[in-house]
C-alpha cells in the first residue's frame, strides 16, 4: 500500500507554468511587475510557492475582467506571497471590483445603444445631425464624447 506522497512545496517556474496554462514569459513579467514573487535556491533557479497558483488565475480572471494591473497589483499587495487566497479573500477582492465592473457594463451598454447611429459627439455629425445633435448645441460643451459619458450630466432636449 503506497501512501500519497505530499504535493511539493516549492514550484519551478517550469511547473507553475503549466499549472496554470501561463507562458514562462508571463510568470516573469508578473514577476518584475511585483503581483507575484519568488524565491531563488541553492542553483540560483526561481522557486514559486503553491499559492501562487491561486494568485495567478486571480490575476488571470481580474484581466479578463478589464481590470488594470496597476490595480490587480494593489489588490495582491494585500495578500501574503505565502498565504494561498482563500474564498474569504477572493470575496473581499471581488466585490472590492463589482462597483468598477457595473460601471463599465453600463458604458458599455450606452456604447452598444448609441454605436449605430452616432458617435454621441457631433463631430462626425456636425452637418447631418438634426435629431441628435441640431445645429451642433453640443459644442458649447467643448470636446469629448457627452452621450457616452455617464458623468456629463445631459440637459433638458438632450436625447441619446
Amino acid at each position: 500500500m503506497n501512501a500519497k506522497s505530499a504535493p511539493k512545496k516549492e514550484l519551478s517556474v517550469g511547473e507553475v507554468s503549466s499549472r496554470s496554462g501561463l507562458p514562462v514569459s508571463t510568470i516573469h513579467f508578473y514577476e518584475a511587475k511585483g503581483l507575484i514573487s519568488s524565491q531563488r535556491n541553492n542553483g540560483n533557479h526561481r522557486r514559486y510557492l503553491r499559492g501562487v497558483l491561486r494568485k495567478l488565475a486571480v490575476i488571470k480572471v481580474a484581466q479578463q475582467a478589464g481590470i488594470p494591473l496597476s490595480e490587480i497589483k494593489t489588490a495582491m499587495s494585500q495578500l501574503s506571497n505565502d498565504k494561498t487566497i482563500t474564498a474569504d479573500d477572493w470575496a473581499r477582492l471581488a466585490e472590492a471590483w463589482k462597483a468598477q465592473l457595473n460601471e463599465r457594463i453600463n458604458q458599455l451598454s450606452r456604447l452598444r445603444d448609441t454605436l449605430g447611429y452616432c458617435i454621441g459627439c457631433g463631430c462626425l455629425s456636425v452637418n447631418d445631425c438634426e435629431l441628435i445633435n441640431p445645429e451642433d448645441k453640443l459644442k458649447k460643451k467643448g470636446p469629448g464624447a457627452y452621450y457616452l459619458d455617464p458623468e456629463v450630466p445631459l440637459e433638458s432636449g438632450d436625447t441619446h
